[in-house]
């Protein structure tokens, strides 16, 4: 899923160049990717989806490597969107199925501390994205070879977690805290990580051509990136280190702020230290966000915790949605991401005053 989702920031600039996109453009098909996650977000909470959730992980995996490998083939940008939308639902049943089966099984053996291993995966799956996409580019690959390889590389998992995921899963255990649906705590969060979702996703998907269309910088193209899924690896023990000392609110609006200053940088300094500043902020912070919001969102929730994290997961995938195709316009109207990066920046810092508002009458 990691390389799924995020390997399109750095294959972009090669990809808009042959193909003479317009940065719109751009940010169309990878709001049209965050559009089918939405869309898988919203199809894995509804009661008509049946059937057992190792299936439906296991078919989304490996839907999300042969789009990704497919992204190989066309030109046409409606061809490439749709692609696009369709790994974006893949994407969505990947992380709402392994999540409701992995935080079920470690809550049913008292090991909630694990969580974070299973959230690391996206970022490794960010820095192995990041490695192969160098290793191609230097022997002589475009696009089309950076998207082939990703594919056959994100087939990898299939086999892997088809063997280790058992065919019956047992559940039990506590279960979440109990909570109203749609209380204030819930909504408030929910509005939080949708947010989160445009704060971030603007930087996350030009964080590249940004650097690439600075002199100063460009030559750190490829190691920027590597930086950013290096420092997504250690992030969910991060975050949920911090969680367990403050509270979840608490670390999640904290978590937002610290990632509005890396995507603030990304425009603001454009020196190698301020774009590896960017990197580190805002790979060691996206999938710590990511995991606290799903973990928080279950804690809120009562019964199956399928529908609370599809909900938190589609408010997320509505701020994705937004953010690119807005990035991208504004770019073309000013020739510059300043604008589009500061929006991005301040949502984060909202969603980090929404969260620490629930925090003052919560422990949670």
């Amino acid at each position: 899923m990691g390389i799924g989702r995020f390997v399109y920031t750095p294959i972009l600039p090669s990809m808009t160049q042959d193909l003479g996109m317009t940065k719109s453009a751009a940010g169309l098909l990878a709001s049209a990717n965050f559009a089918g996650y939405l869309t898988g977000a919203l199809l894995a909470a509804t009661p008509a989806l049946r059937g057992a959730r190792r299936r439906w992980l296991l078919l989304g995996v490996a839907v999300s490597a042969v789009t990704t490998g497919a992204m190989a083939l066309p030109s046409s940008i409606v061809t490439l969107a749709a692609l696009r939308f369709a790994g974006g639902m893949a994407s969505a049943f990947v992380l709402i199925f392994a999540s409701a089966v992995v935080l079920d099984r470690l809550s049913a053996v008292g090991r909630p501390d694990l969580a974070a291993v299973h959230f690391a995966g996206v970022g490794t799956g960010i820095a192995v994205s990041a490695v192969l996409v160098s290793a191609v580019v230097a022997w002589g690959g475009g696009w089309r070879a950076l998207w082939l390889a990703s594919g056959l590389v994100s087939l990898l998992a299939l086999p892997a977690a088809a063997a280790l995921i058992p065919d019956h899963i047992e559940t039990g255990g506590a279960g979440p805290s109990p909570a109203a649906p749609g209380s204030r705590r819930l909504t408030a969060f929910a509005a939080a990580y949708g947010l989160f979702g445009f704060g971030y996703v603007i930087t996350a998907t030009f964080l590249v051509a940004i650097i690439r269309g600075s002199p100063a910088v460009r030559s750190l193209e490829a190691l920027v990136w590597v930086v950013v899924g290096i420092a997504a690896v250690p992030s969910v023990a991060l975050w949920t280190a911090i969680a367990e000392k403050i509270g979840i609110a608490r670390a999640f609006a904290l978590a937002c702020a610290t990632e509005a200053v890396g995507v603030a940088a990304s425009v603001l300094w454009l020196a190698p230290a301020g774009v590896f500043l960017a990197a580190i902020l805002l790979g060691g912070t996206i999938m710590g966000i990511t995991a606290l919001g799903l973990i928080g969102g279950r804690r809120l929730s009562t019964g199956d915790p399928r529908r609370t994290l599809a909900v938190m997961t589609a408010a997320f995938g509505l701020g994705q949605i937004i953010g690119p195709a807005f990035g991208g316009a504004v770019y073309d109207a000013t020739g510059s991401f300043l604008a589009p990066s500061l929006t991005a920046a301040a949502a984060l810092l909202t969603g980090a005053i929404l969260v620490a508002g629930t925090a003052r009458t919560s422990t949670f």
